[in-house]
């Protein structure tokens, strides 16, 4: 073997014994967004989808089982039932359900118009809230769509018959607008209650593992997702005692939605007046 050879060989068995060294822990260093959202199957049997409405920041969810191709929407609006269809035929999915978290204030339901396309869709949203839909539940049901399940919780105070959707398996879990990133709904609506959403979100959401994501209805500061780990150290409403969430929930002064009288009666007829 010649010098320069040797030499070359030198260089390059240093090079690899530094690049092992300096290889950094990829447990350590792999971004939050980009990890495994479960350990289980569902990474790949799960197709999961976040729409935003640029209008009303409102999220949808869309949730279907990729081997049986059953589906669920959750808050659809009205004003992009056509975005949704279509990722709904892209991926060839029999959607079976049209949930809703609740009876919104600011945008009108896509629930209705989505029967009308798809007729084995059936509407959903809480009994308690007293509105129209094929489908009445309550705390503790189940919802389910192929290999997957929906636990019902109820979560109301910002309204009457507000839910919160749970996907155990999954670690995931759709707030509506009880909880928000760092924040939560507001309670001078009249079937709020600010006293009655303190509970909720306390036993019904932060009752969960602290490592579940949450995706909640609305965002407007450009956020997607935060979990509930998150929310109890950094929610700073809900970090108070029940006496300082209610004080500062009954002074926000909050100006009504611009839609609230048009939507609200439409809503309770599951988003038509003609079904």
């Amino acid at each position: 073997m010649t010098y320069l050879c040797q030499r070359l060989l030198g260089v390059v068995a240093r090079t690899l014994k530094e690049t092992r060294v300096r290889r950094p822990c990829l447990s350590t260093v792999t971004p939050v967004w980009i990890r495994p959202i479960c350990s289980c199957a569902c990474v790949d049997d799960l197709l999961f989808r976040q729409l935003f409405d640029n209008f009303t920041y409102t999220y949808t969810y869309l949730l279907a089982d990729n081997k049986s191709k059953e589906a669920v929407i959750i808050d659809p609006v009205i004003d992009l039932v056509q975005r949704d269809l279509r990722i709904i035929r892209d991926f060839n999915l029999e959607l079976r359900y049209a949930l809703n978290t609740h009876v919104h204030a600011d945008h009108v339901t896509g629930s209705g118009v989505l029967k009308q396309r798809i007729p084995t869709c059936q509407s959903v949203i809480s009994a308690a809230s007293e509105a129209k839909a094929n489908v009445h539940v309550g705390d503790g049901d189940i919802l389910r769509f192929g290999a997957f399940s929906l636990e019902v919780r109820a979560t109301p105070g910002h309204t009457t018959g507000c839910l919160t959707f749970v996907l155990h398996g999954c670690r995931l879990a759709f707030t509506g607008d009880a909880l928000l990133i760092r924040g939560c709904g507001r309670t001078d609506f009249p079937q709020g209650n600010a006293e009655t959403l303190y509970r909720s979100v306390h036993e019904k959401i932060f009752s969960l593992p602290e490592n579940f994501m949450l995706y909640p209805g609305h965002d407007y500061t450009g956020q997607t997702v935060t979990t509930v780990g998150e929310e109890k150290a950094m929610n700073r409403r809900l970090k108070e005692d029940l006496s300082g969430f209610t004080e500062i929930m009954n002074n926000l002064k909050l100006p009504m939605p611009k839609e609230f009288a048009k939507t609200l009666p439409v809503n309770m007829e599951c988003g038509v007046f003609d079904e």
